[in-house]
Order: C-alpha cells, then sequence, then structure tokens
C-alpha cells in the first residue's frame, strides 16, 4: 500500500501533478480509472515493480494532483509526465479512462509509448448505449446536481458490480477502497465547477495508425456495449488481441488481483522476449 509519502510531484505548467514512482527497468505506466486514484493499483504496483520501473499518477483533478484551471487533454499531461521522468517509450496500462488515456496518448505522442493494455475500456470519444449504464449515469447526475454525495456515490459503486450482481456479491475491502478513492476526489470539486477537460473526438477513425502491442482486457460482467466496443479496438488496431477475465464486471484488477497479474506479466514478458528477439 503507498501512501501519501510515497508520491513525488511533476510541476506541470497547471500546477502540480502527483505520481509513484518505484522499482526499476522497463517503464510501466498504470493509468487509473475515473473519480479513483493510483491507489487503484495496489495488488498490481509491488507485482509489477519486482521486474519492472512503475510510473503511476494521480490524473489531473484525481486524488493529489492539482485540479484544472485551464483547458486541458489528459495525453499532453502524461507526455509532460513521461518526458520529465526521461521515461519513454513506456507501456502504457490502463482501466477504464486510464484505458482511453493511454489510447489518445499512443495516438498523439507515438514515440512515448512501446504498447497499450486498455482494460475494462475503449476510445475516449466511446458513449454508452446500454439501459442499465444510462440509468446509473442519470442517478449520478440527478445525486449530483441535488448536492447528494451519498447518492451520487451510491450510484458510483453499482459500477463494481455491475448490472448482474449487487455490492454484497463483492467483497467489503473492494467496495470501500472505491468508495473511499472516489469520495476523495469528490471533495476536491465544487459543484458547478467548469470542466477544463477537452475530449479527444476523433479517436476511432486514427485506430489503424496504432502500430505498437494492444492488449484489451474485459471483465465478462461488464456493460455489454462496452465489450463489443473493447473488442473492436482490439480487432481494427494492427497488433490487438483481447482476453476475458471471468466473473468480474468494471474492475477485474480489485476482483482477481492474482489473475490480472499474470496476464499482465505475461504481455510484458511477451514484449521483452520479442525485443530480444529483433535484436539479434
Amino acid at each position: 500500500m503507498t501512501g501519501a509519502s510515497d508520491l513525488r510531484c511533476f510541476p506541470s505548467a497547471d500546477g502540480d501533478l502527483a505520481y509513484l514512482d518505484t522499482g526499476s527497468g522497463d517503464p510501466v505506466v498504470l493509468l487509473h480509472s475515473g473519480f479513483v486514484d493510483h491507489r487503484l493499483f495496489r495488488d498490481q504496483i509491488p507485482a509489477l515493480s519486482a521486474e519492472y520501473r512503475v510510473i503511476a499518477p494521480d490524473v489531473r483533478g484525481h486524488g493529489s494532483s492539482a485540479n484544472a484551471t485551464r483547458p486541458f487533454r489528459w495525453a499532453d499531461d502524461l507526455a509532460g509526465l513521461l518526458r520529465h521522468l526521461d521515461a519513454g517509450p513506456a507501456v502504457l496500462v490502463g482501466v477504464s479512462m486510464g484505458g482511453a488515456i493511454a489510447v489518445d496518448t499512443a495516438l498523439e505522442y507515438p514515440e512515448l509509448v512501446r504498447a497499450v493494455v486498455a482494460c475494462s475500456s475503449a476510445t475516449s470519444d466511446f458513449a454508452y448505449t446500454d439501459p442499465w449504464v444510462r440509468r446509473v449515469q442519470a442517478d449520478q447526475a440527478a445525486a449530483l446536481a441535488a448536492g447528494d454525495v451519498d447518492g451520487w456515490l451510491a450510484a458510483f459503486l453499482r459500477f463494481v458490480p455491475g448490472e448482474r450482481r449487487t455490492t454484497d456479491d463483492i467483497a467489503p475491502d473492494v467496495v470501500r477502497r472505491v468508495r473511499d478513492m472516489a469520495l476523495r476526489t469528490l471533495s476536491k470539486h465544487a459543484p458547478g465547477e467548469v470542466d477544463h477537460h477537452v475530449p479527444m473526438t476523433d479517436v476511432r477513425p486514427r485506430l489503424p495508425r496504432i502500430d505498437v502491442p494492444v492488449l484489451v482486457v474485459n471483465g465478462a460482467l461488464d456493460a455489454p456495449d462496452l465489450v463489443a466496443e473493447s473488442e473492436r479496438l482490439a480487432r481494427t488496431v494492427p497488433h490487438g488481441r483481447a482476453v476475458t477475465v471471468e466473473g468480474t464486471a468494471h474492475y477485474p484488477n480489485l476482483e482477481r488481483p492474482e489473475e490480472l497479474n499474470e496476464i499482465l506479466l505475461g504481455f510484458l514478458r511477451g514484449l521483452q522476449r520479442r525485443a530480444s528477439t529483433e535484436c539479434r
């Protein structure tokens, strides 16, 4: 488990961005999902840092990182951090929003990206059509508009089990961890605050340009439209493949950490073997 004392700060042009930097070897960047922070990867960081240099930032507006005061893009923030750390090209591993950031960065800054793992994620221009997800999102928006933090958290936490289960089916520690991280990030923002994030809107047509290995990982119980879109991502890039983690929804890394770690380490070691072969 990491604490505040383990974090370092990158002085970006719009405030400090927090990140963890541990281990040594080829760089692997862990990009968390929305409303949480780098602690989402508590179970991945020790396993990966035994063999690799692991960099786990708090995305702007999340965790210990500064909120935005001007327009920004996720990919630009990440590129600035990687250049500051002289850590490219890196393997980018992202969950949900983090996977979208990884794909965006591979398109905008290909020289900084060695490979991409997109877990429970599609492209940043993806919009849910699944009725259950849309209802949960509507409940979140209504609670936020009413200033109902508990109502927003209750709706947000429904993504942990997914549509076909309840939070009673999930280990209490997993639910508590997601809740604590989300509450911390939510507390950083004020009602009616301007959203300075500038989304990328032309991602899907450019996917064939991503000329690095891409691994897509889905929980079998995640939203069907997200699973379908992420599998389409794997088919569209030149070097993509998809795997499924059974019995999990949006957070396979939390529900099946050992299985997810094996998937990641297998992918990373495969990259190393491929690089060694190419150098002969």
